[in-house]
């Protein structure tokens, strides 16, 4: 009963309540302990990985023009850093002429001293994915419509680079126009971990930009003011595990007992029992807003998963390889406990487990537009997703016989098998155990409303969430079928000998 539309929506709701489930504050630490609780009644052996990271707030934020007129604003997260690890507060008040550069590049235009004035352009629509397409499931041609291939997503913008050159040619401020986006200051951009944002910054919408672009016409100055405070925090990922057949007659073994997840990492850094195969199930828990798509919609069903497998396993049908279900922290403040998962999990040898699989849920929304007055608007069709994989060619068309069979609409496989050997690996949440080596089946969407405070529960693709659940269901269980060091592009012990953990 764990996979039915009504409890994983159930659990949605209960992360939503809980936002914003930012790391380090309240609202994570309830949602991190209630992943937990969730795995710990279910029956499996629990974890919390503590990892540090940080905080970033915003204590104010004003945009003046001309005669004092201010202009609506919001911050942008993550600006003002002087360095990656750095934590303090700060006050900039920063009066300066303003260089509008539009959608064009910095470095084009002299910026010496001023506050920069640029458009955030969305730079990735659906038609970019179309070159690493090996399979599409459209039976609608809900996504080989004209305007579905346009949309963009909020991820891959102009920010980072608009922010690294300003900060190189000597601006003291940026302020960001959204022009490609609804009439909403609600949008709260990544982390991007390879750009440190060093200047001040605040957004305003397309609406703000106008009046602003207007006033600096009479007057081409600006005062911006931003105050932050960051703080070092303690983030906390969730690992459940369920041991699988192989791992337990390991421990009878070995003379060990089925201890926590804690413990069994113990028993692989003495060295005393041998590792056996894991299928990795992950999400992750933490929000900025709301996060009802992202990601409670991924976190929900982790935890249908969850329950599912130790249903079964508490009737006699457990898996032959382990399982760990984990909901990350850090997806918003740079990734430090999914980069630290994959130095203790992945790449070290001391690992207690050999992960061979990794299988990631992420954004089951629906498609969402700019309504005619402003705002978002639901189109009442699945947002166009795709499923990032680098699994050998047999799973691979298993694979796609899966989606068809699930009825998953407007899903798309993603060969990803290069980009394993590429720093930025995939963007998803499986980056970091991707590009450590891990084969990997990745579910996810870009839809507009990603990164804003309207991804409320109106937002869930309702449809989908028992099919997206019964699809990963068929996915781990032919995993668990299969010698698990031929699950990827190439066998695991050829890949051990490549680069591996590059980020």
């Amino acid at each position: 009963m764990s996979m039915t539309t009504d409890r994983i929506l159930a659990t949605i709701e209960d992360l939503v309540a809980l936002a914003p489930r930012a790391t380090g504050s309240a609202g994570g630490a309830a949602a991190a302990a209630y992943m937990e609780g969730r795995f710990a009644r279910a029956g499996l052996e629990t974890e919390i990985l503590e990892v540090p990271s940080f905080a970033w707030r915003a204590t104010e934020c004003g945009v003046r023009v001309g005669d004092g007129v201010e202009v609506p604003c919001s911050p942008i997260l993550h600006s003002a850093l002087p360095a990656h690890d750095w934590a303090g507060t700060v006050r900039h008040v920063v009066e300066a002429p303003v260089v509008d550069i539009g959608s064009d590049r910095v470095r084009r235009h002299d910026v010496r001293g001023a506050i920069v004035l640029f458009d955030l352009t969305f730079d990735m629509t659906l038609a970019h994915t179309l070159p690493l397409t090996l399979f599409l499931h459209d039976p609608g041609r809900r996504v080989m419509r004209r305007e579905v291939l346009r949309s963009r997503n909020p991820y891959v913008t102009s920010l980072a680079r608009t922010m690294r050159d300003a900060a190189a040619a000597g601006a003291v401020g940026v302020i960001g126009v959204l022009r490609d986006y609804p009439d909403s200051l609600g949008y709260h951009n990544e982390y991007y971990r390879r750009t440190l944002f060093r200047l001040p910054g605040a957004w305003v919408t397309r609406a703000g930009g106008t009046q602003l672009r207007a006033e600096l016409r009479r007057s081409p100055r600006a005062t911006l003011t931003l105050g932050i405070a960051r703080d070092e925090v303690v983030s906390r990922t969730v690992i459940g595990v369920l041991p699988g057949r192989d791992d337990l007659s390991r421990r009878r073994g070995s003379g060990h007992s089925a201890g926590p997840a804690g413990s069994a990492g113990r028993r692989g850094h003495a060295g005393v029992a041998p590792r056996g195969d894991a299928i990795m199930i992950q999400s992750h828990h933490d929000s900025v807003g709301a996060g009802a798509v992202e990601d409670a919609s991924g976190a929900a069903e982790v935890i249908a998963l969850a329950e599912h497998y130790a249903a079964e396993a508490a009737d006699g049908r457990r898996p032959a390889k382990t399982l760990l279900f984990t909901t990350f922290d850090t997806h918003f403040t740079g990734y430090q406990a999914h980069r630290e998962f994959a130095r203790r999990h992945v790449l070290s040898r001391a690992a207690p487990w050999r992960i061979v699989l990794n299988a990631t849920i992420e954004h089951i929304g629906l498609r969402a537009v700019e309504g005619p007055g402003g705002g978002f608007a639901n189109t009442g069709e699945t947002e166009p997703r795709g499923i990032f994989l680098n699994v050998n060619p047999a799973f691979t068309a298993r694979i796609a016989g899966l989606i068809r069979r699930h009825g998953m609409h407007a899903t798309s496989i993603l060969g990803a098998g290069l980009l394993e050997f590429f720093a930025g690996g995939i963007p998803t949440d499986a980056s970091f155990t991707f590009v450590s080596g891990v084969p990997t089946v990745s579910l996810i969407s870009g839809p507009l409303y990603l990164y804003d405070d309207a991804d409320t529960i109106e937002r869930i693709d309702t449809a989908q969430l028992e099919p997206v659940a019964r699809f990963f269901v068929d996915v781990v269980d032919d995993a668990d079928r299969h010698r698990g060091s031929l699950l990827g592009t190439m066998p695991s012990a050829l890949r051990r000998l490549l680069p591996r953990g590059r980020w």
